[in-house]
């Protein structure tokens, strides 16, 4: 027998097993992602709020390695259910982070984008496990599915000022506590939020509206079109308006003047603008439950029009699985804060659950 080869092979595989880690890419089976992402050859794209990685793993600690375009995304870090930490993303190269000392055993991290894709997009690469670490598979599907299309309210904008300033960087923006996760969580939902701060269907703050950005993967990039087979919602929410109702009476705004000349748009082009929408969406979701909602900042404050626009809007349509829902104006000043969110989850809640019996 040839002992010094077997004391090699002895010596090469201590060597090896002394160092070796367990490697998961980005495109690895076990990665769970929720959002719309953008897979590349070696990272998966983030960019939208809401977007979320998870692996369950074995083992004592997990690193993940990340880049942010420019340094503005904030992330939570959950382990096992719980927020552990909120990051600060890196733009100086790819970033490897660690949580360690772990108690032996199973465990569950995700990756929850608390800001909203004006932020930035952020490049994920993938796990590495310690010695002894095992990837474990992906946990049961949610029981059910729902995509928001809204605004700075869905995004969580400023939810956790709390210094009233109403300020919308990303360090008070977190999308895991608008009512828009808090509800899908509460009916243990996937949920895809395809929502955009100061966005409007007929104007918004900024030359872009949701009927040109509802079917982006890459919302900078009007060639960019979401595959809207990957994800099927059983239910649709739309949140849109606030800012619509604010832009049309603003006739020196760039914006207003770019979409409607010099002249506010009537009611019938309110009407018509909202309809079509809606219909375009039904288009996508031939099956899906659609609950157009309103609220709760002034756009449902006591003598508004715009719950009425969108009501007519939706009668028009005459489909009985699309309904209407306006949500309290919560009569403060500024954005919904995290107990005014959780208000709105309250009340949206109860109207699912009739509704939809979940």
């Amino acid at each position: 027998m040839n002992y010094k080869h077997l004391i090699l092979c002895f010596a090469i595989e201590l060597s090896f097993g002394c160092s070796a880690q367990v490697t998961v890419k980005a495109n690895d089976p076990h990665i769970v992602y929720m959002g719309r992402i953008a897979m590349q050859d070696n990272a998966t794209v983030l960019s939208w709020s809401g977007t979320t990685v998870d692996i369950n793993f074995e083992g004592t600690s997990i690193s993940y390695k990340m880049r942010d375009e420019r340094g503005d995304n904030y992330y939570n870090v959950l382990l096992d259910g719980k927020v552990v930490k909120k990051e600060r993303e890196n733009a100086n190269g790819i970033i490897m982070q660690t949580i360690d000392r772990l108690a032996p055993g199973t465990h569950h991290l995700e990756l929850f984008k608390r800001t909203e894709w004006a932020m930035g997009k952020t490049w994920f690469y993938g796990f590495e496990l310690a010695k002894g670490g095992k990837v474990l598979p992906a946990s049961p599907a949610h029981k059910h599915k729902i995509e928001y299309f809204g605004d700075s309210i869905s995004c969580g904008y400023a939810v956790e000022d709390s210094t009233a300033q109403d300020r919308g960087t990303a360090p008070y923006e977190d999308g895991y506590v608008s009512y828009a996760a808090l509800t899908a969580r509460h009916f243990n939902a996937d949920f895809h939020n395809t929502s955009k701060s100061g966005i409007g269907i007929m104007v918004s703050w900024f030359p872009l509206i949701m009927p040109e950005m509802y079917d982006r993967l890459d919302a900078t990039d009007l060639t960019s079109k979401w595959d809207f087979s990957k994800y099927t919602p059983d239910l649709v929410v739309i949140n849109l308006f606030q800012n619509d109702s604010w832009l049309v009476e603003k006739q020196d705004n760039a914006q207003f003047k770019a979409r409607f000349g010099a002249i506010a748009p009537t009611p019938e082009f309110i009407i018509n603008a909202y309809s079509n929408f809606v219909r375009t969406i039904r288009g996508k979701y031939p099956k899906a439950h659609i609950i157009c909602i309103l609220g709760s900042m002034d756009a449902t404050k006591s003598g508004s029009p715009w719950p009425g626009y969108i009501q007519k809007a939706v009668d028009g349509i005459h489909d009985k699985n699309i309904y209407t829902h306006f949500i309290t104006y919560k009569n403060t000043p500024g954005h919904p804060n995290v107990k005014e969110q959780q208000a709105m989850v309250d009340d949206l809640e109860a109207f699912v659950a009739q509704n939809m019996k979940w």
